[in-house]
């Protein structure tokens, strides 16, 4: 009998645990905007997970990764990537077309570098540049007087 009450128990505390994996949207946006106050290295991993966990980013979870870029407090060194990545995956991978970044899309994400002003929100522009398929020709000119004005040492061919 012992046997079977320690397989519920272990059973039991699968199943809980795998419950607790799943976070609803509004704890994950809590979960978020707790890094208001800065990002350390174990956060990056358990963003990227929380992310993999239903298939990408809301709107409103873009919008406060983008608050976390902007506000001034630390970010480990894992943060920049992180966070260009996953503005281009949610941009240029997961909204539908694919590979399409409409206009509403790309005054969005000016203003958000705009917003930032940082090197890692204007690597974000460049990167969904370079990997959209279709843009808007305004978006592009737009993306590349940003990096020209920044004086950051990127190849401009590279942009749409």
């Amino acid at each position: 009998m012992q046997t079977t009450d320690a397989a519920m128990q272990t059973s039991f505390q699968t199943s809980f645990e795998a419950t607790q994996e799943f976070l609803p949207p509004h704890l994950r946006m809590a979960k978020l905007m707790r890094m208001l106050s800065g990002v350390d290295a174990a956060d990056v991993p358990a963003l990227r997970g929380m992310i993999e966990e239903t298939g990408g980013l809301s709107r409103a979870e873009a919008d406060a990764l983008i608050a976390i870029e902007a506000a001034p407090a630390p970010k480990c060194d894992d943060w920049a990537a992180f966070f260009i990545d996953a503005l281009t995956d949610h941009i240029v991978w997961q909204s539908r077309p694919t590979g399409v970044v409409n206009e509403s899309q790309g005054e969005w994400l000016i203003a958000m570098a705009d917003r930032c002003n940082s090197q890692n929100a204007l690597g974000a522009l460049a990167n969904v540049a370079a990997e959209a398929h279709r843009l808007p020709l305004w978006f592009v000119a737009a993306v590349r007087a940003r990096l020209a004005r920044s004086g950051a040492p990127v190849d401009l061919s590279l942009v749409a």
